[in-house]
């Protein structure tokens, strides 16, 4: 499998500032908030600040009823991190060795607020893990509806006329 095929890649415009939309991501509950794949149900940390911290995310695979996993925890560690820019993470828990799947988002100021990227990496993977069926374990699409939630999230509602 190339490089090209192991990661995914969606952009949307936002009508919200990178701060605003930068705050949601940077916060463990945004993550729950925003997750269009029903696996992320609850959240415990504060929120990030830069390259290293962490939070818990309380997990529940049955939303994708791909695997038999059932309700577990992962540990969210931040390996990229610019203010109003950047943020990519990666999870660990009781896998090993670890998955090292990437997930972030690159904010780029636009005309109508945001550009928002957010991606999805497995290229990283360790060999262990290709060849098994398990990558990518959220289909293109879910980073596309996730990104439709957190617009919805930070967006004003339109003003109505009259």
């Amino acid at each position: 499998m190339s490089e090209e095929t192991e990661r995914f890649e969606v952009t949307r415009q936002i009508a919200a500032s990178p701060a605003q939309v930068f705050s949601v991501l940077c916060d463990p509950r945004g993550h729950v908030a925003i997750d269009s794949s029903g696996m992320l149900q609850s959240a415990d940390g504060d929120p990030v600040a830069g390259v290293g911290d962490h939070f818990v995310v309380h997990m529940d695979r049955e939303s994708l009823n791909d695997y038999p996993l059932g309700k577990y925890d992962v540990t969210v560690t931040i390996t990229r991190f610019e203010r109003d820019a950047l943020i990519e993470w990666t999870i660990s828990g009781l896998i090993d060795p670890p998955l090292r799947h990437l997930y972030g988002y690159r904010l780029a100021p636009s005309e109508i607020g945001t550009a928002v990227t957010s991606y999805y990496d497995w290229s990283q993977i360790d060999d262990a893990y290709r060849g098994a069926g398990v990558f990518p374990v959220i289909p293109e699409a879910a980073l596309r509806a996730t990104l439709g939630i957190l617009a919805r999230t930070v967006e004003s509602p339109p003003q109505s006329a009259g």
